[in-house]
């Protein structure tokens, strides 16, 4: 600059004005900055065709500076990006700096960062450069190549409130990485808001709107087409779009089919998810589609089992088959209780059937499982067999290819006049019989049919007493019911003593309360594990029966299955699915096989554990308290996935019960909630306390039963709730897996662990919300002091000892008694 002037003799203060203009042009023609350089307040840079500029800006009524990305061409103003969206500037000493590491600093001046595009710096790079693309994309990359492998940093891996073509919104599964949409504050303050708007990889993935930890709405699961809750997702003039989900990555993305024609979509601060395109400069940008269009985009505005139709007065009505909970809830216009059959199943008779719905937006796929190569009569198959399984559809309607199958209860329903999809309800096979000709016929079947089936079950009742009057195996038969039979396989005596070795200690896996577990191998070559009820075992048949009556029930991917179970004279045992991995504390309790999981393999067996948990409090049609969760109830399967697992102590809810009192409180010390051990008040809230615990286990690598410090005489969970506040959780992480641990994850995990290990139930979260925590980036709310918060564990007996402690041989299950 000093140089063009000294070539300028007698410059007068005019022409060194159009000089300094002149060079103001030019440094904003530039649309990259290299390493050691800087922008400071009043410095763009624009890319090359002019479309966008990065730079610092003031939102209306603030004086806070941002950096940030805008149209230039178009739109004028129209930000799109937003890096310092939690660290404003109050003045204009804002500077852009690229380090020699390739790493964006953003700082207030000469005082420290506000923002940057790396936490951590490594080598310096040969010749790092930071530019803005035509797309809106800012990227740091090394060399003068633009290639994927160049790139050390880019804005379209960190999304604010806008999603422009190119951007992939969903994400990358190998890495972890989020790509989602998070609203302003206001439309005056670029601060993240309380709504996001991301793909949730639960079950089969799909975009899910949140307000927090809200569901608000989601765009149902990706048919080959469309999102299903998205009909108007058509062929269009303005843009093209699609939908990748491989072993790597997940995401939705759109193309524009003419440059000229610009179009974004936002998440505003109100919660919406709005499309606008570019017209021209005298109408600007126009909203050309929204995500939520109407009240039945409201999430589970209709409850379980209800669908929703805008034309229908009342908009919310029952599926077929299906009957209000509360009908007077239901009267007045408030839906959220949802549906319930009006006929039971009969599962697992196989004599369920299943009721086709044609144009709805498909439930919620979060509880769902898929395979995209099997055939919809394939999938029909899969579901009948499982009783968990409530309905299943095709995944892609474009050829009518693959299988998506959902458990637990439909959620999220509504009806549509076009480009809705089909499903398969599983029903009572009296709710779907309408092949009959007319009432008459229907009725003298009925009445054929009633005749046959009361002399089966007589002559059923008949050959079971005379079974069990000669001592020979009978297997399900539940003590709630006599004359109920869960169809499980029955195992001769002879047949499990050979399959495992006449139970040769070789052949002994290990031992619980319930008594010794084998691996044995029937002869058609399938492993099993083999529970065998020792003499001298506390638990006995109401325990054993209690097993087999709800596990038999239930099935699930986080579950561990029963394969069947035997009673022969005083023989009593039950017959799972072998998984060779044993049990969670073998490994990270074990220093030796500690190091085997690694952080992201102990969060998917956290994460696994939280999901099979939600199914047994919500999910299942039981609605059960599992009561003795812990490492060793947690089995591994060849991919080190966990499987809850002895049900032994399960107790089922039923109606609108949310706990229940026990006088024989049993458990295992140091996972049992204060109120179920001491007062013997069992609910969900104990169960998540229980999974608080293994959580914090998983994360230290140490039991919580028997822990000691040097410094201190507090259980794991007071040591870890007084790391927490001082600000140190990261001491707590267990040093096999340090060099290994992704720290957002580590400290939420340790932060939910706190949440559900609180004294009070009330504080602790439920299961739905435990799962969205894990998965999400909201804030969460400061922990209370967790129950039993020192090793000095009161019972809060009376002076005569109303209450002791009674504790078994092998120091895993008490038994809390109140004495005669």
């Amino acid at each position: 600059m000093f140089f063009i002037l000294s070539l300028v003799p007698g410059a007068s203060m005019g022409w060194l004005l159009i000089l300094l203009t002149l060079f103001r042009v030019t440094s904003c023609a530039v649309n990259s900055i290299s390493a050691d350089q800087s922008i400071r307040d009043d410095e763009t840079i624009v890319s090359a065709n002019e479309m966008f500029e990065l730079g610092f800006f003031s939102p209306r009524n603030s004086w806070d500076r941002f950096l940030g990305i805008w149209y230039k061409k178009i739109g004028s103003g129209t930000v799109v990006w937003v890096a310092n969206r939690q660290a404003p500037i109050a003045n204009s000493t804002g500077v852009l700096k690229l380090t020699t590491e390739g790493i964006l600093i953003l700082s207030n001046g000469t005082g420290p960062a506000v923002w940057s595009s790396s936490n951590s710096s490594g080598p310096p790079k040969s010749s790092p450069v930071a530019q803005l693309l035509d797309s809106g994309n800012l990227i740091v990359r090394d060399g003068s190549s633009d290639s994927p492998e160049n790139i050390l940093w880019q804005s379209f891996d960190h999304l604010s409130n806008t999603l422009l073509e190119g951007m992939k919104f969903g994400m990358n599964l190998q890495t972890g990485l989020n790509r989602y949409l998070s609203s302003w504050k206001s439309p005056d303050d670029p601060s993240p808001g309380t709504f996001t708007y991301k793909l949730d990889p639960s079950g089969f993935p799909q975009l899910i709107l949140r307000n927090g930890s809200v569901v608000l709405y989601r765009s149902g699961p990706w048919n080959g087409l469309r999102f299903s809750g998205f009909p108007q997702l058509t062929p269009n003039p303005v843009y093209k779009f699609g939908f990748v989900f491989n072993q790597s990555e997940v995401y939705y993305y759109f193309e524009l089919l003419n440059s000229s024609s610009p179009s974004r979509l936002v998440l505003n601060e109100k919660g919406i998810a709005e499309r606008f395109a570019w017209t021209d400069q005298s109408r600007g940008w126009i909203l050309y589609s929204s995500a939520q269009t109407d009240d039945c985009d409201t999430y589970a505005l209709c409850g379980a089992f209800g669908t929703c139709n805008i034309a229908n007065s009342p908009k919310c009505q029952c599926l077929k088959g299906f009957v209000p909970k509360s009908l007077n809830s239901w009267q007045v216009g408030d839906w959220s209780r949802g549906c319930f059959r009006s006929t039971e199943l009969a599962c697992p008779e196989g004599k369920d059937k299943f009721m086709k719905h044609s144009g709805i937006k498909l439930p919620d796929t979060r509880s769902s499982w898929f395979n995209r190569s099997i055939s919809l009569a394939e999938c029909k198959k899969i579901c009948l067999k499982n009783c968990s399984c409530t309905g299943y559809a095709t995944l892609d309607i474009r050829d009518g290819s693959g299988c998506l199958i959902w458990y637990g209860e439909l959620i999220d329903i509504r009806e549509f006049n076009a480009n809705g999809q089909e499903i398969y309800v599983r029903m009572a096979a009296s709710e779907v019989d309408d092949n009959l000709g007319n009432s008459g016929l229907r009725r003298r079947v009925e009445i054929i049919v009633g005749a046959a089936a009361s002399i089966l079950l007589l002559l059923g009742v008949t050959y079971v007493c005379i079974k069990r009057k000669r001592g020979e195996n009978f297997c399900g038969y539940g003590r709630e019911s006599p004359n109920e039979d869960l169809e499980l396989p029955l195992f001769d005596f002879s047949t499990i003593a050979s399959a495992t070795n006449q139970f040769s200690i070789q052949n002994k896996l290990g031992e619980g309360g319930f008594g010794a577990v084998y691996k044995g191998i029937l002869k058609n070559g399938q492993e099993i594990a083999v529970k065998r009820l020792s003499e001298t075992s506390r638990q006995g048949l109401i325990e054993f029966t209690n097993e087999v009556t709800y596990i038999a029930k239930l099935q699930h991917r986080n579950l561990v299955k029963l394969l069947g179970c035997c009673i022969e004279v005083d023989e009593k045992m039950l017959v799972y699915e072998f998984l060779p991995n044993k049990s969670l504390d073998c490994f990270i309790f074990d220093q030796r096989q500690a190091v085997l999981l690694d952080w992201n393999k102990r969060f998917v067996i956290i994460h696994g554990i939280a999901i099979g948990l939600l199914y047994l409090h919500r999910d299942s049609r039981l609605r059960i308290i599992h009561r003795d969760l812990k490492a060793e109830n947690i089995l591994l399967d060849n991919e080190l996935n966990p499987k809850i697992s002895d049900f032994g102590l399960a107790r089922t809810f039923g109606g609108n019960e949310t706990e229940a009192n026990t006088r024989r409180v049993m458990g295992t010390y140091g996972y049992m909630s204060p109120e179920y051990a001491i007062h013997g008040l069992y609910s969900v809230k104990s169960d998540i306390f229980s999974f608080g615990v293994l959580v914090l286990e998983i994360v230290h690598g140490r039991r919580n039963r028997g822990f000691s410090h040097p410094d201190n005489n507090l259980t794991l969970l007071g040591h870890a709730w007084t790391l927490f506040k001082k600000g140190r959780p990261i001491e707590l992480i267990d040093e096999s897996i340090k060099q290994t641990i992704n720290f957002s994850e580590v400290l939420r995990s340790i932060h939910v662990a706190l949440l559900c290990v609180q004294h009070n139930p009330r504080d602790r979260p439920d299961m739905s919300s435990v799962v969205m925590m894990l998965g999400g980036e909201s804030s969460l709310p400061e922990p209370k002091p967790p129950g039993f918060f020192s090793d000095v564990i009161s019972l809060e007996g009376n002076s005569s000892g109303s209450k002791h402690a009674e504790i078994s041989a092998n120091e895993l299950t008490i038994s809390f008694v109140e004495p005669r």
